[in-house]
């Protein structure tokens, strides 16, 4: 029998490597960034265009390479970061494993240019395909250029996965926020297709949050830190009013490093509890510092996910200390049996001198002597007023003679609600058909039974068609506003807010982003609150992010889904037997009246037959 198993060449054995390393333009975006911040750069500018997918291109001014030690980089498993697997216990750096050059190069068209701050010239290297094309002495200045082009240029397959530029510039977007944020002390440039997205000077954490997420974080943050001999925690939790129904702005950095880790989180949700609303999901940006040795980073491939010694005890720490902050900045109510009241004068009495009272007594006060005074006068008073009592009725009898019609006078009473068991009045032509039964669901009668609605969804069937028979005539109305509404969005928010700033004006939406960081609102759907425009475009960018690769057509759609979503009737509200009524013949005029714009089931029938049997 033939021998069957054969050594992979080294280019193929890079290609398989590189779907563990690079998933997407992303991957390379991250591996790039961190091997930057490892050369102890103090300036990283990041270009990209086409989503990553044409360009990507890194630039540091950190210590360089020798020619040398440029060539050997994009070999597999060559690295600075250890020399033995005792050192994998004791990390400090980003990269260790030294495959990441070696995977984007095996997959992408790659240069690089390098030079150490000592040398006089520095080292150009073309690579396409793990095929070294020419390495020559080049004139750079100091540190490292890495450009990524023609990603997945020899696999076809895993191009054709990729999707539209701008999901993945938001994947590219997200991967620049977590190394950004990890480190405040290091100035980063952005720029997409030739246009600078964003421009983070050097500064502090806090200043740093409010120059990625917009100026309306700031008033959100809450400063968290706490010290102990397990880890060190700091940073910032929001403000349990700004909680969101979606995961947005979560982050673990743990010894500088980006992390999803459930069980933390949960302890995060935990010190919220009773103070946000179970389907809303608080923001934090938390960075714990604990011992190297005390935790594995190499369970994962893209490094995101690590196993801690004492999982318990950074549980216990995290909450205790959350909930610490929150209580310390007056956010949740607190009663502090230990303040002294003296520090609660006002500033107006700091300068005034208390004086005794006086109390004043009357010594020729008999209070027998004046009780019978008071009985005398009271009989006296009471004789007089009863004379002459048939002068108030004067004219009455005239007045009411005029009004004998009194068909037309209505008389103020409190709303009947629950009239099944008031008698044979109840059941008249006027009574209502329908019954709402625990502020969710909708009883109405039918020929074969009875139907029961979801109020929720069938809102929302009734609001997201209306909503696209609007885009697609063309019709919607707008109610312009009298003073048009400021709002404060990121940089990023507001990319999104243009890409469907289209599909929003359809829907009825006038918006303006001539500011870098803040939208003018000028008009608005006549079904949307004006108290609520904030809430829906944030629900909006939200939805957007979520949402994969479409057209205008989708956009419009998940604008309407969104819409539905956020201004239909909620479980929980009380809707009068008009409201019911018309909720039910609104949601069977509808071309879809079974199911929602989310494909769940709107309502069920329970008919006569099912009745009877439960009687058997």
């Amino acid at each position: 029998m033939a021998d069957i198993i054969r050594l992979l060449p080294d280019h193929v054995a890079n290609q398989i490597a590189a779907g563990e390393v690079v998933q997407r333009p992303a991957s390379v975006v991250k591996e790039l960034l961190e091997n930057a911040i490892d050369a102890g750069s103090s300036l990283i500018k990041l270009i990209v265009k086409d989503g990553g997918k044409t360009l990507i291109q890194v630039v540091d001014d950190g210590i360089g390479m020798t020619d040398t030690d440029a060539r050997l980089s994009f070999e597999r498993h060559a690295t600075s970061k250890i020399t033995n697997a005792e050192d994998l216990f004791n990390l400090s750096t980003k990269g260790f494993r030294g495959e990441a050059l070696a995977s984007i190069a095996a997959i992408a068209h790659l240069e690089m240019h390098t030079k150490p701050e000592n040398l006089e010239v520095g080292t150009h290297i073309k690579i396409e395909g793990s095929e070294v094309v020419f390495q020559e002495v080049s004139v750079t200045p100091k540190g490292t250029s890495i450009a990524v082009k023609n990603l997945f240029f020899n696999i076809p397959a895993r191009r054709n996965f990729l999707k539209s530029d701008q999901v993945e510039l938001r994947h590219i977007i997200d991967e620049f926020h977590r190394v950004a944020l990890a480190h405040p002390s290091i100035a980063f440039n952005l720029y997409n297709n030739g246009s600078e997205l964003f421009n983070l000077p050097k500064s502090n954490l806090r200043q740093r949050l409010v120059n990625v997420f917009g100026n309306k974080t700031n008033p959100k943050l809450v400063p968290v830190e706490e010290g102990t001999q397990v880890v060190n925690i700091k940073g910032f939790v929001c403000k349990p009013e700004f909680a969101k129904k979606s995961r947005g702005e979560q982050f673990f950095f743990v010894n500088n490093r980006f992390i999803k880790s459930p069980y933390l989180h949960h302890a995060v949700v935990s010190a919220f509890e009773g103070l946000i609303k179970t389907d809303t999901h608080p923001g934090y940006f938390l960075y714990l510092e604990v011992n190297p040795s005390s935790i594995d980073i190499n369970i994962h491939p893209t490094k995101t996910e690590i196993k801690f010694d004492d999982e318990h005890t950074l549980y216990a720490i995290l909450r205790s200390t959350i909930k610490h902050s929150l209580g310390q900045f007056s956010v949740v109510p607190a009663l502090d049996f230990e303040k002294d009241q003296n520090l609660e004068t006002p500033y107006a009495y700091q300068g005034k001198v208390a004086t005794l009272p006086r109390v004043t007594v009357n010594a020729g006060f008999n209070p027998f002597v004046e009780k019978q005074q008071k009985s005398v006068h009271h009989a006296n008073h009471s004789t007089k007023s009863s004379k002459g009592w048939e002068s108030m009725y004067v004219g009455l009898r005239s007045e009411v003679e005029k009004n004998e019609n009194l068909e037309g006078i209505q008389f103020e009473s409190d709303t009947i609600t629950g009239s099944i068991f008031k008698g044979k009045e109840a059941h008249t032509e006027s009574s209502a058909t329908t019954i709402q039964l625990r502020r969710k669901y909708i009883l109405t009668t039918i020929k074969s039974g009875i139907v029961v609605i979801d109020q929720s969804r069938a809102h929302q069937r009734v609001l997201y068609e209306n909503f696209l028979k609007h885009s697609t005539l063309k019709e919607a109305v707008s109610q312009q506003l009298l003073f048009p509404l400021s709002l404060s969005f990121s940089k990023s928010d507001i990319r999104i807010l243009n890409e469907i700033k289209e599909s929003l004006s359809v829907l009825g939406f006038v918006i303006e982003t001539k500011e870098e960081d803040a939208v003018k609102v000028k008009g608005v759907p006549i079904l949307v609150p004006e108290s609520e425009v904030g809430i829906v475009l944030d629900q909006l960018i939200s939805d957007y992010q979520d949402e994969v690769e479409g057209n205008s057509f989708s956009y419009t759609d998940m604008v309407a889904k969104t819409l539905c979503k956020t201004l239909s009737v909620k479980t929980g509200e009380v809707l009068d037997g008009t409201s019911q009524l018309a909720l039910v013949n609104d949601l069977f005029a509808c071309k879809e009246p079974m199911v929602s714009p989310f494909n769940k089931p709107i309502h069920i029938t329970i008919s006569e037959n099912d009745i009877d049997k439960k009687f058997i």
